[in-house]
């Protein structure tokens, strides 16, 4: 790419920084909480904000059924393609739903209170800054005059919150994308090329109720529930010698995070269930470690003709894995990322799980990037104060504009 192709993308960024975060502060101003993932109205306003842009917006709206099936009221996927030419199809996906705001704020979680060159609000930094910055990213890239070979698209979904079934993973399947690179919202000083996966699991355990006098007539399932949490947090011990060879990815982990159960204090407990989280490293398989943690909760139980334990599946979210091809888009990323920040950007693994798992599974060279702050926690992403740099919003969009001019040259 020529020297004023570049100019021509700074300034165009530069130009229209206002504009991009008056896009940005629309979005946060406009609710899109999942659950209960009432998401289609959010998708109403940010396509009309998409169109005011002068850019061609695609409605795919996701069956109801399939809808109510993932836990959500409605969702409409948006679609932009920009086609300049023969070459690759390079596609950038943010995801526009969020988690409910809880409490703690200082500011507004609605309000997109812009204070010390922050701009506040829940989805600021997962991932609604993200539409802002591949939106504007690919209006300066079309300013530029650069001759390009290929096609951008833009996936903006609304289901990142309860797994991305129907998000990405829909959009592929359906066939109304097939890109060759994936983009997925990320931070602005760092390139993600692997992540943790996740399952979520549901443990019951079933015993005999029976007055809390006379206790030895019942099957206490409070009793047998307390022997498997036992031994789940033994396994969880040893998964500290399991470590991944993915910068960034330590080992596993197992969080039981809700029990529930019981009649009243005086009686003995008939059921009682809890959910559990256990984190994939890159290396591991979501089927094979639901195996193992069946096995230790039945192996846990002492009086199995008394006490009957059942576990359900709730979620499984495979890792993110690089795949042949990462490579090129980490390296355009990072030389471009690391030239406008001056310092070196990390390309390594993060704990966390993410949609674009969905297209890596697809056999799609996926990384993470966007706008975000050098320390996770400083965006304060799905707690109080969630927040994202202003400079990071304008720096992360040059950055896509000039990797994807880079990815797009033309053959």
């Amino acid at each position: 790419m020529s020297g004023e192709a570049r100019d021509r993308i700074r300034q165009f960024i530069a130009a229209r920084r206002g504009d991009a975060e008056r896009f940005l502060v629309e979005l946060i101003r406009t609710p899109s909480d999942n659950p209960p993932g009432d998401c289609a109205p959010h998708a109403a306003k940010a396509a009309a904000l998409l169109e005011g842009l002068g850019l061609t917006v695609e409605r795919h709206p996701v069956p109801e059924p399939l809808v109510r099936a993932n836990g959500m009221a409605s969702a409409t996927n948006l679609v932009i393609r920009e086609r300049f030419g023969a070459g690759p199809t390079v596609a950038l996906n943010a995801h526009g739903d969020v988690v409910p705001p809880g409490d703690g704020w200082s500011v507004d979680p609605y309000g997109a209170v812009v204070k010390d060159g922050w701009i506040y609000g829940r989805g600021a930094a997962a991932s609604k800054s993200d539409f802002a910055t591949y939106a504007f990213a690919l209006l300066a890239l079309k300013s530029s005059g650069a001759p390009l070979g290929g096609t951008v698209e833009l996936h903006f979904t609304y289901d990142e919150e309860v797994g991305g079934a129907i998000g990405p993973k829909w959009l592929l399947a359906e066939g109304i994308s097939r890109p060759d690179y994936a983009i997925a919202a990320g931070f602005s000083y760092e390139v993600v090329t692997a992540h943790n996966g996740c399952l979520h699991l549901e443990v019951e355990a079933r015993g005999k109720s029976a007055h809390a006098a006379r206790p030895e007539t019942g099957h206490d399932a409070l009793e047998a529930m307390t022997a498997i949490l036992a031994a789940l947090y033994s396994l969880r011990e040893s998964f500290a010698r399991r470590r991944s060879a993915v910068p960034g990815i330590g080992h596993p982990t197992l969080v039981v995070g809700l029990i529930s159960g019981g009649i009243n204090t005086n009686v003995v407990p008939d059921r009682v269930v809890a959910r559990l989280d256990r984190r994939l490293i890159p290396e591991e398989n979501g089927e094979a470690a639901e195996k193992e943690i069946v096995a230790c909760v039945q192996a846990a139980v002492k009086q199995p003709g008394s006490i009957a334990v059942a576990t359900r599946r709730v979620m499984l979210a495979e890792p993110l894995k690089p795949v042949p091809g990462q490579e090129r888009l980490a390296e355009a990323i990072a030389r471009n990322a690391e030239a406008l920040f001056g310092s070196p950007i990390p390309r390594h693994g993060v704990p966390i799980y993410t949609d674009a798992r969905h297209y890596s599974t697809a056999g799609i060279p996926t990384v993470l990037y966007g706008a975000g702050p050098r320390v996770f926690t400083d965006a304060n992403t799905h707690r109080a104060d969630e927040r994202v740099r202003l400079d990071d919003l304008a720096k992360a969009t040059e950055v896509v504009a000039l990797s994807l001019c880079d990815l797009l040259r033309p053959a």
